[in-house]
């Protein structure tokens, strides 16, 4: 997947989220360690990381180093992780889900196939603890 169309799909959540359920959200535009911020429909400051998956898999994966980006920011600041794969989309409000066990898993270097791997710190959330699940 390209640079490009990954943006397409950020925006395009984005768009559903505030033009469905009252978000005020913005892209970040690829150079923060998330991917939009703004308002939730409560209107609580917020930030949220998106990932879109090819695969299935039950539990989904967080890059340890992407949730202490996430982590270290403004504790009054909500921190979402939301992941689409072939099976539905995801929420995870990370602040306050507890602790996980830190793996090792090797994974592409990047969001972006460049044919490069590499070995990663991950955590892998269950699909059980998700705040919002859509399923297809």
């Amino acid at each position: 997947m390209t640079k490009s169309k990954l943006h397409e799909y950020e925006k395009a959540v984005i768009l559903l989220l505030n033009t469905f359920d009252g978000w005020k959200l913005e892209h970040a535009g690829g150079n923060e360690i998330f991917d939009a911020s703004g308002l939730t429909p409560k209107g609580r400051r917020c930030v949220i990381e998106m990932k879109f998956r090819t695969k299935y898999y039950e539990d989904k994966m967080l890059e340890v180093k992407k949730y202490n980006g996430l982590m270290e920011l403004d504790k009054d600041i909500i921190k979402i992780y939301f992941v689409s794969d072939p099976e539905g989309t995801y929420m995870f409000w990370l602040d306050g889900i507890g602790e996980f066990e830190e793996i090792k898993k090797y994974c592409p270097a990047t969001s972006y196939w460049l044919g490069k791997r590499e070995t990663k710190s991950v955590f892998l959330l269950p699909e059980s603890i998700a705040s919002y699940v859509y399923k297809k």
